[in-house]
């Protein structure tokens, strides 16, 4: 398995038979490179979504429609995307569980929003969420934007992730110190790559605090096109 930072909440998961593109925010995202796009999509066999705001979303049915492959994520917005753009999608909801090879991913709570950007403002975009990915003896949990919530309680028991990608930049997500407090309490992780983070000066800059708070777990404070293998 081969988990590629594309910067953001933007990441390249290379898992069992499939090169997943999750929340691909490239063209528009400040701290990706550029010149290394190419290589960042190449051989992609799907898109998870997390969410419909646009550091999420806004270049995902341009990019499912150059690659032709599916968009997976909440019923709601997969329908938008199907009817306004033609995007060939897997719609599904909070529990829901989809088949992509030898992969599966079940599509989780979050706590945060999702809107697309309307001409008076937000626009609906169904519900926020993350992801459980089971694949190669592994489970990552893809938190998605989100805050500690109790739901985590369960998740990490039922699931049982040894992989946690955790939105930590702070402001608009859990900052550093939540992040390490939900892995502590919640979780028993063996990795932890954080994200959301470095893109803006109002999100943390580095994962000093989360490495602090998680003794004992391998923690990545990674830069774009960085990638960890286990």
């Amino acid at each position: 398995m081969k988990i590629t930072w594309l910067g953001h909440a933007s990441f390249r998961i290379e898992i069992a038979d499939q090169e997943l593109l999750i929340d691909p925010w490239l063209d528009g995202n400040p701290v990706f490179p550029a010149e290394r796009k190419a290589e960042a999509i190449a051989g992609a066999t799907a898109i998870l979504l997390t969410h419909g705001h646009g550091d999420h979303a806004s270049e995902v049915p341009a990019l499912a429609a150059e690659l032709s492959v599916p968009v997976v994520g909440i019923y709601d917005l997969m329908t938008w995307f199907a009817k306004a753009h033609g995007t060939n999608v897997i719609g599904m909801n909070k529990g829901g569980t989809v088949s992509l090879g030898g992969v599966k991913a079940t599509l989780v709570n979050a706590v945060h929003s999702s809107s697309l950007e309307g001409e008076n403002g937000p626009v609906y975009a169904g519900a926020e969420g993350g992801y459980m990915i089971a694949g190669e003896g592994h489970t990552i949990y893809l938190s998605g934007d989100t805050d500690i919530m109790a739901d985590m309680d369960w998740m990490g028991d039922y699931h049982k992730p040894d992989i946690g990608i955790l939105a930590a930049g702070g402001h608009f997500t859990m900052d550093m110190e939540r992040a390490a407090y939900a892995a502590k309490r919640y979780f028993n992780f063996k990795t932890v790559i954080p994200c959301h983070y470095k893109t803006f000066p109002l999100l943390a800059q580095n994962a000093d605090a989360l490495k602090a708070g998680l003794p004992g777990v391998d923690v990545h404070d990674l830069n774009p096109m960085d990638s960890v293998t286990i």
